[in-house]
Order: structure tokens, then sequence, then C-alpha cells
């Protein structure tokens, strides 16, 4: 049931309701005394035009114009007051009737509307009470706390971090996220997935800066699998945000190559490796036709050589196996030939840059202009004519 407080709360807040209502209506009686006071300013103007007219003060045709105006002025104002008497029963009618309407019949049916509709027998559900309560999935706010409860009893539960730890990023609460995240890789293990994780989170409260503590998680994260996707792309927007655009793209560039076809993440890698490179990738991907994305050129290679961590190195070079492994099983794909026989020749595998040039001999034989490009190519890059 409703307490005595809370009804003597919506009682005053009906009450202020019905004022603001009400006190426009009584507008009419403030208009009727300034129209008296109007007709009292007129009579003392009348008798004060007669004594400068009769103090020689005032000319007698001034004195006639003064007085000629003020008299209009006063039967203006006492038509007007006329007017109000004589639409007072009315009016005073209609405010009875707002005023009735605002302190009776707007409550009453507010009343009965919640009767109606309302739930005035359900009880109180003080906080204390739903956290005891067995959780309903629908109110997130009374799962985290009941997940943090049992955290504070339990600190050593790496698994229930784990659980709570992408509840708060969906939340907003990125601080939250991160040190959720942290206690569960200090509990239950670091790995590449938990890492990187970290990283995100670290990201998102950071505006999308790749800061130094999310830089380490990600590269913590690629030292235990170089493959990992999410890693390497942050890896990779780190490089750029440095200004190492070469760098950013030799990383993204083996991930689009070693990527399935499917892989949901790949329109974002096409959109981050447009940026660095300058050029409409969709239109290159429009030109290869429906299949996997070319693999890293000889220049992202070489770039990812040059970086100063070996892991990153073995990273590409498991893209590049997987380009291999692509072409052995698709091998009409001439330009995937030339560009896996320069990136053997930038990673130092002079034997499997000629394997691929021989490769694309053998897929293409026959074919003159074929032939042609990859004589060139062994040329250009020094493995014979």
């Amino acid at each position: 049931m409703m307490s005595a407080p809370l009804f003597a709360l919506f009682a005053l807040m009906t009450a202020v309701a019905a004022l603001a209502v009400l006190w426009p209506l009584s507008r009419s009686r403030v208009l009727k005394g300034e129209r008296e006071a109007d007709l009292a300013v007129y009579r003392d103007q009348l008798a004060e035009i007669d004594r400068d007219r009769d103090g020689g003060r005032l000319p007698p045709e001034q004195a006639e114009a003064a007085r000629t105006e003020v008299a209009r002025r006063m039967l203006a104002a006492d038509a007007a007051r006329v007017a109000d008497a004589g639409s007072k029963k009315g009016g005073d009618s209609r405010r009875r009737a707002a005023a009735v309407m605002a302190l009776v019949i707007v409550p009453l049916f507010g009343a009965g509307l919640y009767l109606y509709l309302g739930t005035p027998d359900l009880p109180g559900a003080p906080l204390a009470e739903r956290l005891a309560a067995p959780a309903d999935r629908g109110d997130v706010a009374i799962l985290v706390r009941k997940v943090e409860d049992h955290l504070a009893q339990n600190p050593n539960d790496g698994a229930g971090f784990e659980v709570l730890a992408p509840i708060y990023l969906r939340l907003g609460r990125f601080d939250d996220a991160a040190r959720a995240y942290a206690q569960a890789i200090r509990l239950q293990g670091p790995t590449a997935l938990r890492y990187s994780a970290l990283g995100e989170v670290l990201v998102m409260a950071a505006n999308g800066i790749v800061t130094a503590d999310a830089l380490k998680a990600f590269q913590d994260a690629a030292k235990l699998d170089p493959t990992e996707p999410r890693a390497s792309y942050f890896l990779g927007l780190a490089a750029e945000q440095d200004g190492r655009d070469a760098d950013a793209a030799a990383i993204w560039s083996a991930m689009v190559a070693g990527a399935p076809a499917d892989a949901p993440y790949l329109p974002l890698l096409k959109v981050a490796l447009a940026r660095v490179e300058g050029k409409d990738k969709s239109g290159a991907a429009a030109q290869a036709g429906a299949g996997p994305a070319p693999g890293p050129s000889a220049a992202d290679v070489a770039n990812a050589a040059n970086m100063s961590t070996g892991d990153r190195n073995v990273m590409i070079r498991g893209m590049v196996q997987k380009l291999q492994d692509r072409l052995t099983a698709e091998p009409g794909d001439l330009d995937g030939w030339l560009r896996l026989a320069r990136a053997y020749k930038v990673l130092g595998d002079t034997d499997k840059a000629k394997g691929a040039l021989a490769s694309a001999r053998t897929a293409f034989a026959g074919k003159t202009d074929a032939l042609a490009r990859i004589d060139a190519a062994a040329k250009d890059l020094g493995l014979g004519g």
C-alpha cells in the first residue's frame, strides 16, 4: 500500500500543478483594478488642467484641447470597465468551472486511472531485497552488483572477473573493464585473447588512441599468438598513429593475405589499408574478382622484416605461407605467384622465390603473355631470365 509520506508528496505535487493552472485565471481581477486606477489618474489630470488654466499658466485653447484628450481616454477606460462588469458573471462561471476541473476532476481522474492501470498494492522493492532475491536476467544492474559482491568476497575468482569484464565494456565502464581483464590475466593466466581484449578496452578508454599500456598488451598478445587478428590490427593502428604508415601497411597487408575470405574483420582491414596506402582497395578487389585477396607486396614484407620485433617477422612468414597454400590450391592467380616470389626474395628465401616462379610457369604453360611476365619478374628479382 502507498505510505503516508508518499501520499503527501503526491498531494503536494497535485496542488502545485493545480495552482499553475489557476494562477492565470486571476488576471481579470488585476485588469479591473488597473482600469479603476486609470480613471482616477485621468480625473486628477482634468483637475490639474483646470488649475493651470485659472492660474494663467495654460492658454484657454490649449487647456480645452488637453481636456478633450483626457476626456476621450476616460470614456475609453470607463467603457472597458463597463464591459468587464458585463462579462464578470460569465467570466466568474468559467473560472469556477476551471477551478473545479483542476482541483477535483483532474486528481480524481488521475487516481482512477492509476487504480485501473497501476498496481497500488505492489510492495516496495528496496535494493537489499532485490540483491537477495534471485536475479532477473533483464536487470543488468542487479546482475552486475551480484557479481561484484561475489568478487568482493572471492577476490581470487578469475572466472568471475572474466565474465564481468565484457559486461563492463558493454555498459561503457572502460576503466572497470580494464581492471577486470587485468585481474583475469593475473588469476587465469595470460592468453593472446585476454591480452588483446585488455588492449582494446584501453584503446576505447582513450577515445581510439593506442596508448603505451594498450600497445604493451597487444605486443604481449602477439608474442603468445602472432596471428591473433585483434592484436595485429591494433599494432598496425599504433604504427599508423606513430606516423609509420609503411609499417601499418605491412601488418595489415599480411593480415589480408592470410585472412579467410569470410573473415568478419576483412572490410575493416581493407578500409584501414586503403587509408595508409592512399588507394582504393574496393576497386582493386573488384578487379581481382571474388577470390581471396592478394598477398603482401615486396615493399610491405621488407618493411615488416625491418621492424623491431622478431615476432612480427614470424607473423609475416605465416601469412606468406598461407598465400603459398592458397596458390597451390588455386594456381590460376598470376599476380599472386609474382607477389609470392617477391615476398620470399625480400625475406631471403631465394629457393622458395625460384620455386614460386617455377610453379607459375607450370600453371601458365603455353600462355605466351603470362610466361613473358614471369621471365621479366625473374630478371627483376635477380633469379635469371
